[in-house]
């Protein structure tokens, strides 16, 4: 079976993302003659072109800002078998022993089960905490924007188009499974009553951070990848640590180690990373 006869894998819904990190070998770059580099910088470029034209697929490039890592790719589309491709390509475009992976992380867009439903919003805001009428003109016209918004915040959610703002933090996550603080073993009500309160700390910040949570069960060691995008460092840092005042985060939640880079053009990426 030739590569173009292979099946795709596409999810029922939403796409695959990657969060791919390498470390450059510098001493082996120090090997390679200036066309050798050249060549190989003119590979990687042509790649990130092919990829960023290709259909519903998208590319984030970025300096690491510690040496964690020194370069990162966010990588986003729907076919597990052509990102797995475009992965193991980015892995040898500056030749084989230059880009040394360090971390990688494999999520899904996904929605979420907590998402407030049309009859939960009629019910609870609208007749509840507004004291609207169904069947009035005010109730109908209510609704008909809570579709909206909705439909909008669904296809962000699932397929995303990600803003070029400088700054990009990532972070997994799990649900602690431990004693008292077991989030599987709750109810439903009360977990969508936490997570509620959860959602009202991010709406905060609307505007100043673009959060993409991709859900990872079955798939990466933890169980969602958090993806924040923003102009400057500062609105990172009070999101994240507002949020762990919430009880979801307080007794719930458990972190993986935190990632911080800069999006940048593939010349300036080139010359950050001294290549």
């Amino acid at each position: 079976m030739s590569a173009t006869e292979i099946a795709p894998v596409v999810p029922r819904e939403g796409w695959h993302v990657m969060h791919l990190f390498y470390h450059v070998d510098h001493a082996q770059w120090s090997l390679y003659g200036d066309d050798e580099k050249r060549q190989a910088k003119t590979r990687l470029t042509e790649l990130v072109q092919e990829i960023r034209a290709t259909p519903d697929t998208h590319l984030l490039t970025f300096s690491v800002t510690t040496p964690k890592a020194d370069i990162g790719f966010m990588l986003l589309g729907p076919d597990l078998q052509l990102l797995n491709t475009y992965e193991k390509q980015i892995s040898l475009s500056l030749g084989p022993e230059i880009l040394n992976p360090v971390y990688s992380y494999l999520s899904q867009t996904e929605s979420s089960e907590y998402t407030t439903t049309r009859e939960q919003y009629a019910a609870e805001t609208l007749v509840a905490e507004k004291g609207m009428v169904e069947g009035t003109a005010e109730y109908d016209a209510a609704l008909v924007e809570f579709d909206e918004r909705m439909a909008h915040y669904l296809k962000h959610r699932l397929y995303p188009v990600l803003p070029d703002w400088p700054v990009i933090c990532f972070y997994p996550m799990s649900k602690r499974r431990s004693g008292a603080d077991n989030w599987y073993s709750l109810g439903y009500e009360e977990r969508r009553k936490l997570m509620a309160g959860h959602a009202r700390v991010g709406r905060k910040y609307s505007g100043k951070i673009l959060q993409l949570i991709t859900g990872s069960t079955g798939l990466d060691e933890f169980e969602w990848g958090v993806t924040l995008l923003a102009k400057d460092t500062y609105e990172i840092k009070a999101i994240v640590y507002e949020m762990r005042f919430d009880e979801v985060s307080a007794r719930y939640a458990e972190f993986g180690d935190f990632y911080i880079g800069l999006q940048l053009p593939l010349d300036v990426l080139f010359r950050r990373i001294c290549l």
